[in-house]
């Protein structure tokens, strides 16, 4: 999956977006390393999503989950 930024977007605000929770915000950084160094983005910069590891969803609770 991809997420395409909008002015004013931070790694820890697009975790909570599309996962629901700030702590996620590591798997977007590493997932997308020649933007790790944005703090704060402009629009339009396309960025990889990983889906969470099966054992992280499994042990978010059935509203958090997918």
């Amino acid at each position: 999956m991809i997420y395409r930024t909008v002015q004013g977007d931070t790694w820890d605000g697009i975790a909570f977006k599309i996962y629901g929770d700030v702590q996620f915000m590591t798997l977007l950084l590493n997932a997308n390393p020649t933007q790790a160094a944005v703090s704060i983005f402009s629009g339009n910069i396309v960025l990889n999503v990983p889906d969470l590891p099966s054992e992280l969803t499994n042990s978010l609770p059935p509203w958090r989950r997918e």
